[in-house]
């Protein structure tokens, strides 16, 4: 029974040359990697070698696997002979395609607003500094993103496009033959805040900007962990739903998403924390409704013009009223239209924190306003 041990040294090789997987035609080969350390992000490593900064995407939909690897590569510097296997992107990014508002206001936030050559779904993104640039024609007006002009995108040559990837997408159709890295922005599935907000240290590193970056996620860091000490020292638990039926469908954020962590954090029950999905999760309405009628309190957003009231969300929908929060007026709204909630709180997740807190324990921030949500009027 030799050959056992043989066969799991040479099973483990094997696992660790392909650990190396990404899109690219690029060779593996054994290099030694220092790991950057990262607390939180789940989906993310990243490591450094003398050549280049490797980062590896885990799939969160299938986490046996990778869904990218990058090799970030100085541009001022040759490029390296040998790279291990991965999609080799020269950094610092200086003219790129961003496909969300998330990811245009972290860029801005890291002073990179500069390194924004293109956006798609402009009517998307309420940054003035978006709107004003495409105006100005600093910034171009790529299209709709399920459908973008590739023409005009081949035309600017930038040097990596961001944007968001889908489970079973079945790729990016013409975007991909272009030749230009897609960097797969997949931080919207990490299963805490805080692991989605580390991912800006990797936007930090693409963009030249990793200790602007580093220093952010620190500051971020520390206002939440307060926050949620000072959450656990309240004396009861409120129970939560959120959303607003969409169609047919209900769509309930996942009891392992950002948000249902948030929801705990703040020191309330969500109803749906049982749930093992880390995205939305479509549910019928009698389901919700089911689980959800006696909570305390419920979070919605929309946009629109003018604010929604409670008896606009009766006409919405009239089994709406039966909820106790409905009944009792505990429902809290973020119109998405007047409020950069989209482009400000996925990686400022200790904004929204305090947000929750206030919401659903008001007496332990007496004097905070709300940022992000205001309550629903009658």
């Amino acid at each position: 029974m030799k050959f056992i041990p043989l066969f799991i040294h040479l099973l483990s090789s094997v696992l660790l040359f392909s650990a190396c997987s990404g899109k690219s035609n690029t060779s593996s080969v054994s290099i030694t990697e220092k790991a950057i350390p990262l607390h939180y992000a789940e989906n993310l490593t990243l490591s450094a070698t003398t050549d280049c900064i490797i980062a590896r995407l885990r799939n969160p939909w299938d986490t046996t696997k990778i869904l990218h690897t990058y090799l970030l590569i100085d541009k001022d510097k040759p490029v390296p002979k040998n790279l291990p296997e991965g999609t080799p992107v020269r950094t610092p990014l200086s003219k790129s395609i961003v496909y969300s508002s998330v990811h245009c206001g972290l860029l801005i936030q890291l002073g990179a607003l500069q390194s924004i050559g293109g956006v798609c779904d402009l009517n998307y993104i309420k940054l003035p500094e978006i709107q004003t640039g495409c105006q100005n024609g600093t910034i171009a007006d790529a299209g709709n993103g399920m459908n973008p002009d590739i023409e005009k995108i081949i035309d600017l040559h930038p040097d990596a496009i961001l944007l968001s990837p889908f489970e079973n997408s079945g790729g990016y159709g013409r975007i991909e033959k272009t030749g230009i890295p897609i960097i797969e922005c997949a931080d919207y599935m990490e299963t805490s805040a805080l692991g989605r907000a580390e991912w800006m240290r990797f936007y930090g590193l693409l963009f030249g900007k990793a200790q602007t970056a580093d220093s952010l996620f620190a500051e971020v860091e520390k206002n939440y962990r307060a926050l949620k000490a000072l959450a656990a020292s309240a004396t009861h638990t409120p129970t939560v739903i959120s959303e607003l039926k969409n169609g047919s469908a209900w769509y309930v954020p996942g009891g392992k998403s950002t948000s249902a962590r948030l929801y705990a954090d703040a020191g309330a029950d969500y109803v749906f924390a049982y749930d093992e999905h880390s995205g939305s999760v479509p549910l019928a309405f009698e389901t919700v409704f089911d689980k959800g009628q006696d909570a305390d309190y419920w979070l919605i957003k929309y946009n629109q013009a003018v604010d929604k009231t409670y008896s606009e969300l009766k006409s919405d929908y009239a089994p709406y009223a039966g909820f106790r929060a409905f009944k009792e007026q505990n429902i809290y709204a973020c119109n998405t239209g007047k409020v950069p909630f989209y482009e400000d709180s996925p990686f400022h997740p200790d904004r929204l924190l305090k947000d929750l807190i206030k919401i659903f324990h008001p007496d332990l921030l007496e004097a905070y306003e709300l940022k992000y949500f205001t309550k629903l009027a009658e």
